[in-house]
């Protein structure tokens, strides 16, 4: 029997990004950006994750920020290609399948798609400058 649900409130989204980045701190391929490279202080960078995916998701509007700009810094400490965006967007797809279904976690998926496709063009724009 099914019991998923869709994501309707903020600690669903926290369930949803804790999982998530569960999963990306053990990853072979992505793991190091995370915990070598920038060397993620965890505690203070899930509370900006649940603010940036329940705006998007729940249109909180409690986050504030640009991301692209990190993302575009981070690029040229380490490559981030279409490997590295491919396989962070199917860790977050398994686990919003794992956990919900609706149509929330169906745009949640649209807009990682969405996520990693820009920030692929931006990074490639910078470093081609």
């Amino acid at each position: 029997m099914n019991n998923k649900q869709d994501i309707l409130v903020r600690g669903d989204v926290v369930r949803l990004i804790d999982a998530f980045y569960n999963e990306v701190r053990k990853d072979p391929v992505i793991g190091h950006i995370f915990n070598e490279v920038v060397s993620v202080d965890w505690d203070a960078h899930m509370p900006t994750m649940y603010s940036f995916w329940s705006t998007l998701l729940l249109n909180e509007q409690t986050y504030s920020g640009n991301p692209m700009l990190k993302h575009v810094a981070l690029s040229k400490k380490t490559p981030m290609t279409n490997v590295e965006f491919t396989q962070w967007l199917k860790l977050f797809n398994t686990t919003v399948d794992e956990l919900f279904e609706g149509a929330t976690a169906t745009m949640a998926k649209q807009r990682a798609a969405t996520i990693a496709e820009l920030m692929m063009v931006k990074i490639q724009d910078a470093v081609a400058v």
